[in-house]
């Protein structure tokens, strides 16, 4: 009861109330748009391919799961939001290596507005990329029913028109609604995905293709990521820092007593994201390339989700991304520096250098615990996947698909909670910390 009763008042605030309707109102053009098929593939066979469990199959199956179905059903919204999430990677990347990319992102809001456009072009350039590799791997693979030019061109401006629509949509979910826009769209793509998985288990389980206990097995397992994930996202480091008495005008302040949290995931759910958004180019490659070499056959059957040579690479991608992205959203000498002027310090620490070493031998020592922690929760459930010998894929279960799950519906959760302690209700994730009788 106390809990539906602080999730109405979600709906009692204007402007939460409006974001929300407006990022569910683009979730749904979102959906809409993975049912619109692109003209010219035998959906029957694309579908009937994309069962089996290694080579191309395997890996659009995969890949399949962060378009919410759209993929396999060869739709629209087929290539989704990854294209402009590599871009964006790539683009920070050069930002730190280019130096005039570097100094055009020193110059605030009109740097940040230029950087954003390159990043546009750039998401263009691989969906471009993506959709022609897409439709020569149908056509070879003899899934189209009019082969010609005519059909690649035709399917490479639908594939990159409607990757670019779902930039935009994303985009907007950033400026207008609640969430990140990226994360949002890819969380719906997996979230849609959930029903058609609890179907496929218990017709499994019915048909006796599964064992009732592995089918047992697997729901242990997903409780467990969940368990696992929320303790991930939930458990920080409380730095406490001591402010000096202020003088201010005629008036004496006392010294006060705060901390900063730093977070064992300070990069969050965006390392899994980035590390499949950059395994996507080589392994549309491979499947590409298989078709008509057949030394990158083994390349492509080995870069499977369930693969060693898989796991292996994405484990190593997310360490490194979680380092990437935490030097991006952490300045150690500037936080350093703002505390100092703030006139505030860490106990037992010099303010300035030493208090910026401090944080950067912090940050190292909890991004190190939690990008292996990150990287193992990603890679496990693959791996045991694996050796269940399930005869489907459930993209509900796979590591990746779990984090990016919880992770956007905590991210979210933390935003809508922020809203309602701003106005004085009490939060569904902070019930029974404060007793909010309404806005004032």
């Amino acid at each position: 009861m106390i809990l539906l009763k602080n999730f109405l008042n979600i709906f009692k605030i204007a402007d939460l109330r409006r974001k929300l309707i407006f990022t569910f109102a683009v979730l749904i053009v979102y959906r809409i748009g993975n049912h619109i098929p692109v003209i010219g593939i035998d959906l029957q066979q694309l579908q009937s391919f994309m069962t089996q469990k290694t080579g191309v199959g395997g890996l659009f199956s995969y890949l399949d799961m962060f378009s919410g179905g759209s993929l396999k059903q060869c739709t629209l919204f087929a290539l989704g939001i990854m294209p402009y999430i590599t871009a964006s990677i790539m683009m920070q990347i050069l930002s730190m290596s280019v130096p005039s990319l570097e100094q055009l992102s020193k110059e605030g809001e009109y740097g940040k507005k230029i950087i954003n456009q390159y990043t546009r072009y750039l998401a263009l350039a691989i969906s471009v990329m993506q959709s022609f590799s897409y439709a020569l791997v149908v056509e070879n693979i003899g899934l189209v029913l009019e082969p010609g030019w005519a059909f690649r061109l035709m399917f490479m401006f639908s594939l990159t028109i409607g990757s670019i629509v779902v930039m935009w949509l994303g985009e907007q979910i950033a400026l207008h609604g609640i969430g990140s826009g990226s994360s949002m769209i890819i969380f719906a793509g997996i979230v849609a995905r959930f029903p058609h998985d609890i179907i496929t288990t218990l017709g499994a389980v019915a048909d006796r293709i599964m064992d009732p206990i592995i089918a047992v097995v697997l729901l242990v397992i997903f409780v467990g990521m969940a368990a696992c994930i929320v303790f991930l996202e939930k458990g920080d480091r409380k730095i406490p820092v001591q402010y000096t008495r202020r003088i201010v005008g005629q008036r004496m302040y006392a010294g006060q007593s705060s901390y900063i949290p730093f977070k064992i995931n300070t990069a969050g759910i965006m390392p899994v994201i980035f590390s499949n958004a950059v395994l996507n180019v080589p392994l549309f490659l491979s499947a590409f390339l298989a078709t008509r070499f057949a030394m990158f056959k083994w390349i492509s059957e080995s870069l499977t989700p369930t693969g060693l040579v898989y796991n292996a690479i994405d484990f190593v991608l997310i360490i490194f991304f979680s380092f990437f992205y935490t030097a991006l959203v952490y300045n150690p000498e500037e936080l350093a520096d703002n505390i100092k002027k703030s006139g505030g310090f860490i106990p037992g620490i010099r303010p300035g250098k030493k208090t910026a070493e401090f944080f950067n031998f912090l940050l190292t020592r909890l991004g190190l615990v939690g990008a292996v922690y990150l990287a193992c929760l990603a890679i496990v459930p693959n791996l045991i996947y694996a050796l269940l010998r399930l005869p489907f894929y459930l993209s509900t279960l796979s590591g990746t698909g779990m984090l990016i799950m919880v992770g956007v519906a905590l991210e979210t959760a933390a935003q809508v909670e922020s809203y309602l302690i701003e106005h004085r209700y009490e939060g569904f994730l902070s019930s029974g910390r404060m007793q909010g009788k309404g806005a004032r």
